[in-house]
């Protein structure tokens, strides 16, 4: 049996976890800015259902890579409060999956703004 107050208690605990993250992490605000500013961008642009499905895919994965590379540099931190060259290591993957996803994100980005403008560009000479 699924324990209601148990699941509740998690999506609390959850919901902290994103405060914290968008409130001291300076990467997250950077990757929440841009995600407001695509979103403004896409209602000017009228994306459709799927560009929006895919749009809002690509900044759910940013924000989650960035949430679990926050999670391990700061148990890095715990686990090795010194400088130790294999948590430097970790760390250093840890961003460089970020910064992976977020390429794409901003890849993929471009291509559907771009297809639109060029859409409407292409509208207006005809």
């Amino acid at each position: 049996m699924i324990d209601l107050q148990k699941t509740l208690r998690s999506f609390r605990f959850a919901g902290r976890g994103l405060l914290d993250l968008f409130q001291y992490e300076n990467n997250a605000k950077v990757h929440l800015l841009a995600a407001v500013c695509t979103v403004i961008v896409g209602f000017w642009l009228r994306f459709s259902v799927t560009e929006w499905a895919i749009i809002l895919t690509q900044i759910g994965l940013v924000w989650a890579a960035e949430a679990v590379n926050t999670a391990i540099e700061k148990l890095c931190d715990v686990v090795s409060p010194g400088h130790n060259p294999t948590i430097g290591n970790v760390k250093d993957m840890a961003a460089g999956a970020v910064l992976i996803l977020t390429i794409v994100a901003v890849v993929v980005g471009l291509l559907i703004v771009g297809n639109k403008i060029l859409s409407s560009l292409s509208s207006l000479t005809e």
